[in-house]
């Protein structure tokens, strides 16, 4: 596909101070410019003042200038504008007023990791030492930003703009209120939710392995219990362990492993998942506040605001 990743985003918080304290500690790098940086995807999120929490931007990496012309029609024969820049195509999307990015980036290609080793009935994958996991002290840094969550007052006007606009693929549906979708090869690299408000419901941030996303959580957790949300489990669409924390503004963020990945887009075909059981395959019970965030009704109020 002319899309290969989710490039960085633009949050907005009201208190940007505070926030940008917690990705710090979540295991993001501090860059002089203002950004924050991630080991493999460079610099992912930018904090900036916003009235309320909000998804400001996102960025998306393409291939040639071709893949902005092309985008460009799309967008076009559904009536959206789009500027062009140097290597660049943005656009708003009218509902949630997110600002969409394409540029002409290179390819980022992971470095490859060994993968640990885990023994299992029958099979001893490691012997006379104990398990990575456990012996492991340094801090949880995350490998690249994975995916957001966009919640949205017109679900399919939303999904239209980044699948039949900017040229996302559709990967898995939850009934008619979520569409999970993707830019790269991972399974999704954006979900968008049907909400009462536009809002940013979370953002997901990919480590080496389930001890990982384990040790994440628990250090940031040890002298903050009010950050805890959900976890750990793993997802039945995407497949990833998870856990999530919250913000001091609100939004949640994510620890994953272990995603599902699509190399080929022939070989995967999209199903449409009803209920929490297309949410998590197995965890702790589902929160009410997962799908219904405790600063809901405060989002809908000051809609107008900003």
């Amino acid at each position: 596909m002319a899309l290969h990743r989710l490039s960085s985003i633009v949050m907005g918080v009201p208190n940007t101070t505070e926030t940008a304290d917690y990705y710090t500690q979540f295991g993001l790098t501090y860059e002089l410019d203002g950004s924050f940086s991630t080991l493999d995807g460079g610099r992912q999120l930018r904090i900036t003042h916003a009235p309320r929490r909000r998804l400001i931007e996102m960025s998306v990496g393409v291939d040639t200038p071709d893949d902005l012309g092309a985008a460009a029609s799309r967008l076009d024969r559904l009536g959206v504008h789009a500027e062009r820049g140097d290597g660049t195509l943005t656009a708003y999307e009218k509902i949630t007023g997110v600002r969409a990015v394409l540029r002409v980036e290179p390819r980022v290609i992971q470095p490859e990791t060994p993968p640990t080793p885990y023994n299992g009935p029958g099979r001893i994958e490691r012997t006379g030492m104990r398990a990575p996991g456990i012996m492991r002290d340094t801090p949880v840094r995350p490998r690249k930003l994975g995916h957001v969550v966009l919640g949205t007052t017109d679900f399919e006007a939303t999904t239209g703009f980044f699948l039949d606009g900017l040229g996302f693929k559709l990967s898995d549906r939850m009934g008619d209120v979520g569409a999970f979708m993707r830019c790269s090869t991972d399974h999704h690299n954006l979900l968008v939710l049907a909400a009462p408000v536009a809002f940013l419901h979370h953002t997901s941030w990919q480590v080496d392995d389930v001890d990982e996303v384990g040790r994440g959580a628990a250090a940031m957790l040890e002298d903050h219990p009010e950050r805890h949300v959900w976890g750990l489990g793993r997802h039945h669409v995407g497949s990833n362990f998870f856990w999530y924390l919250k913000d001091p503004a609100g939004n949640f963020s994510e620890y994953y492993s272990d995603l599902d990945c699509i190399l080929d887009d022939q070989l995967w075909k999209p199903e449409v998942f009803e209920g929490a059981k297309g949410l998590f395959n197995w965890g702790p019970p589902l929160p009410p506040s997962f799908l219904k965030p405790d600063d809901l009704a405060g989002l809908m109020t000051g809609a107008h605001s900003s």
